[in-house]
């Protein structure tokens, strides 16, 4: 089936793949760098808006969350310097020069580390909203059913629903940053 799709698709030439990077590489590029954004307005507001005297478990655990969430945006960050690599690649793809052009090689290692590095921060994302939402379920389910009681730290904060919301945004830029790759790659390796 997959040899049926690929005689489908036209085989690249570099100046069909220049035309098409040039295309996909700033639409990636907004994409990611929107919702990591999101992501990163969202955490500022979780981290400095923290209540610091109610300690609980779910508190340790929501903690880990951003920790993750932290280190997620710092990949995407890298992830968005290598879009800016792509875009120095696309410059050099449409230059008249042809023997300044890449080798497919070249090319296609570049956007191998564009899709390891997304792939590691889609990883920690994933990690980090299972672990934020794990906080919230938690508190959730520590409520009593039957009474209104109030425990300070069975309270869900809006801030908790921050840090889910700044996760789950992470995981759309890591995403982005996947299919760009990948497609790219897929593409390429016809």
């Amino acid at each position: 089936m997959v040899n049926d799709l690929n005689s489908y698709l036209p085989t690249p030439t570099k100046r069909k793949f220049a035309a098409t990077f040039s295309v996909v590489r700033p639409i990636s590029f907004w994409l990611q760098l929107a919702l990591s954004g999101v992501s990163f307005l969202a955490l500022f507001l979780a981290i400095f808006s923290r209540n610091a005297t109610v300690q609980t478990t779910t508190n340790s655990v929501m903690g880990f969350g951003v920790f993750l969430g932290i280190i997620g945006l710092l990949v995407v960050s890298f992830r968005l310097y290598w879009v800016n690599r792509y875009r120095r690649l696309d410059k050099i793809l449409q230059s008249p020069a042809r023997e300044l052009h890449p080798s497919k090689e070249d090319v296609i290692q570049v956007l191998q580390i564009g899709l390891i590095v997304s792939l590691v921060g889609l990883l920690l994302a994933f990690l980090a909203s299972e672990v934020a939402v794990i906080a919230v379920l938690s508190k959730i389910l520590a409520l009593p059913q039957t009474v209104a009681v109030y425990r300070p730290e069975n309270v869900i904060r809006p801030l908790d629903i921050f840090v889910v919301l700044a996760n789950v945004n992470l995981i759309g830029a890591h995403l982005v940053g996947v299919a760009t790759s990948f497609g790219l790659l897929n593409w390429l390796d016809q």
